[in-house]
């Protein structure tokens, strides 16, 4: 029996999808060869890629806009420092609401300077700072838009001139934002679009070429958008499956139409949390995430029963962030609202039993 999963990573992903990636490992479009058999420069595969990208821009709103989707590798800890070499010049402002924003921070100060404007560590990051000040001198703001070990969103995009750079990593295409006005996004494929393996970035391609320092090619984002993507060997099996994430969500009615599932997932789970006595969110409610939700057991004495139950259920990935404790349900796109549904179930059971 497949399982209900709650894991933070790699996501789950649409049966759909697992069934036609699965029979792509075997043959690919009856060529004779499997997927990962195939050159990265046959017309197969540069027709996913081309595919793939074309789709990323079409569901963000963004083809036609000046932008340019790449599939890299390295994961969202590579584009730390690859932003950094592409866009620093002088000075990088940052938000700081978590792990990986903070990781994000420490690598952009090994290639120049970044200063973190606000930061939410005080309370152990369970909250989004507001109201705080961003200079106009800035080459770029960087945030993260979704904290998947916390379980924080920001719902509210500061305002800046600065160009906007965000780590959409465990977010991504899974609510309606106006992504004109994201300078750069980049997400890793595991948490919303596939397996691990490969990262999706979108420049807007006037935003580079700006600094004076000498650049990588491997690191260089115009060397990739002139590549097609293609500058090195990609990672075909994640962007093939990346791409039919991509062509399901848009089969079914694009951001706007998982946006809605989404919202009513967070609303049982939250509502469970909230109602129940034996549980405590960690978030605060205001910016509690639709994608992760952290929380904790009020009665400890009630963990060896509880995890028993969702278990027994044939629930997985349920367990906290060491950095949390606790529990964390992560509610990616492809997570049935039946799956949050008996998890809720066993929550209201376990009040009844104890």
């Amino acid at each position: 029996m497949k399982k209900h999963n709650f894991s933070a990573g790699p996501c789950i992903l649409p049966t759909e999808v697992m069934q036609k990636a699965a029979a792509a490992v075997l043959e690919l479009d009856g060529i004779g060869l499997s997927l990962i058999e195939i050159s990265h420069r046959s017309k197969e595969f540069v027709a996913i890629m081309e595919q793939a990208r074309s789709l990323a821009l079409e569901l963000l709103g963004l083809e036609g806009k000046g932008y340019k989707a790449l599939y890299l590798q390295g994961g969202a800890s590579l584009q730390f420092p690859m932003l950094a070499y592409n866009l620093l010049e002088n000075k990088a402002g940052y938000l700081n609401t978590g792990t990986w924003s903070s990781n994000a921070i420490k690598e952009a100060n090994v290639i120049g300077k970044a200063i973190e404007l606000a930061s939410s560590k005080d309370k152990n990051f369970n909250y989004i700072p507001k109201e705080f000040d961003i200079p106009n001198d800035l080459d770029y703001f960087h945030l993260t838009s979704n904290n998947t070990i916390f379980g924080t969103q920001i719902k509210k995009f500061p305002a800046t001139n600065a160009p906007v750079v965000c780590d959409m990593s465990s977010d991504i295409f899974s609510r309606q934002l106006d992504f004109s006005k994201f300078d750069l996004i980049y997400a890793g494929a595991q948490k919303n679009m596939g397996p691990a393996g490969t990262t999706l970035v979108i420049v807007k391609e006037d935003l580079l070429g700006k600094v004076s320092r000498k650049i990588p090619s491997m690191l260089n984002y115009q060397v990739h958008i002139a590549k097609d993507s293609m500058f090195n060997t990609p990672a075909v099996f994640p962007v093939y499956v990346s791409m039919l994430t991509l062509q399901w969500l848009k089969d079914m009615g694009g951001i706007a139409a998982i946006e809605e599932i989404n919202e009513k997932k967070a609303k049982l789970i939250y509502s469970e949390i909230d109602l129940n006595p034996l549980f405590k969110g960690f978030a605060n409610k205001e910016d509690r995430s639709n994608m992760n939700a952290t929380f904790t057991l009020t009665n400890e004495k009630l963990k060896d029963t509880f995890d028993a139950m969702w278990k027994e259920a044939g629930i997985n990935g349920l367990n906290g962030h060491r950095s949390v404790g606790g529990y964390r349900a992560s509610m990616y796109n492809a997570l049935s609202l039946e799956s949050v549904g008996v998890l809720v179930d066993i929550m209201s059971d376990l009040e009844r039993k104890a």
